[in-house]
């Protein structure tokens, strides 16, 4: 471990020293890529430095202890160091844990209603303001790409970019099957039915290099729609791309622009085109996707919404709170933060379920 500290502390050190050069500080791009790199690396080189100083501390405590007069606060001292010590030691092998590199990411999300008709919709809808709640109490932007209304109310799809600091490392968990339950506003009899919606969560990728041969898609136009398929433009400025070896299909209306709708279709597109590329390389690497909490696999299911009871059950790590109308209110973090230490636990033991 001392090893790959040592390591990483010579390399923030070098970043350090590259960022401060002139030639550096007069270009943008890489002030910003190297900062970015330098703040990646900051904690662990932080938890490193205090953990050495703690060590000697230990150290120089332990002979104190034996001085007739100082002992008893030595000792005492010795006690608070050695847990210090012991949390610092934690707190590493966490941190040394290799990171996904799309952690840092901006995402895009898509939700769609599934089984349970108008209400699995509705529901769609619910989840898409629980996150976009979410999303603005963390300061994230949200760009909405795609929206088809539900004929009762809620989507039938949505698909939407949240952006900001490490999005996709607190959201990368939300993919796969999500189950209400409850009364539905259709019920007219007061029968509580089970109806589910679907969520993907993908990276921007606009930084990674996917070839898309111009070749390879059908671009069509047409009149953007809105509720219950009446038409909101009269000129052709949504747009539809299908890749044709993989007949992956991207729509996006909600821009003003047909040459606006194409670039947020293209991001889109990318993003799924990723998303295939990497479920194949897992695939091929079973082992370590066992490791995950949860597979990213939108049919895997995930997470049940309780109505009656205001009880939300995260199925993956056996997670229960009795605060459902909190959470649907976007108040995620203590589900999001359950999520991220079981997947570190797991990533450190090895354990493969």
């Amino acid at each position: 471990m001392i090893e790959r500290l040592e390591i990483i502390k010579a390399k923030y050190d070098e970043l350090q020293a590259e960022l401060m050069k002139p030639e550096t500080l007069s270009n943008v791009n890489k002030t910003t890529e190297l900062s970015r790199e330098i703040a990646s690396l900051e904690e662990t080189v932080t938890c490193y430095k205090r953990y050495l100083e703690v060590e000697q501390q230990i150290k120089e405590a332990k002979e104190l202890a034996k001085d007739p007069e100082l002992g008893e606060m030595a000792r005492m001292e010795l006690e608070e160091l050695s847990e210090e010590f012991a949390n610092l030691e934690k707190r590493i092998e966490i941190l040394l844990i290799p990171k996904d590199p799309n952690d840092g990411k901006n995402i895009i999300m898509e939700i769609r209603g599934a089984a349970g008709g108008d209400e699995a919709n509705i529901f769609a809808g619910d989840l898409y303001r629980m996150y976009t709640r979410y999303a603005e109490k963390q300061g994230f932007k949200i760009e909405v790409l795609n929206l088809v209304d539900g004929t009762a109310g809620g989507f039938s799809q949505v698909e939407f970019m949240i952006k900001g600091a490490n999005v996709y490392s607190k959201l990368k968990y939300e993919s796969g099957s999500h189950r209400v339950q409850r009364v539905p506003e259709t019920e007219s009899q007061g029968r509580i039915q089970t109806s589910t919606a679907t969520v993907l969560v993908m990276p921007e990728v606009e930084d990674i290099n996917i070839e898309i041969n111009p070749n390879d898609l059908r671009i069509d136009v047409y009149c953007a729609s809105g509720h219950g398929g009446q038409s909101v433009n009269t000129t052709p400025s949504a747009v539809r791309i299908t890749h044709l070896p993989t007949n992956t299909v991207v729509t996006c209306q909600n821009e003003r622009s047909q040459i606006q709708n194409k670039e947020q279709a293209m991001k889109v597109l990318r993003a799924r085109l990723y998303e295939a590329e990497q479920a194949k390389q897992d695939e091929a690497v079973g082992s370590e996707r066992k490791s995950k909490v949860g597979t990213g696999d939108r049919s895997e299911k995930i997470r049940t919404y309780n109505y009656p009871q205001n009880r939300v059950t995260d199925h993956r790590i056996g997670y229960t709170t009795n605060t459902l109308d909190r959470v649907m209110n976007g108040a995620l973090d203590d589900i999001i933060e359950a999520l991220i230490t079981e997947d570190q636990r797991r990533k450190l033991e090895g354990t493969e379920e």
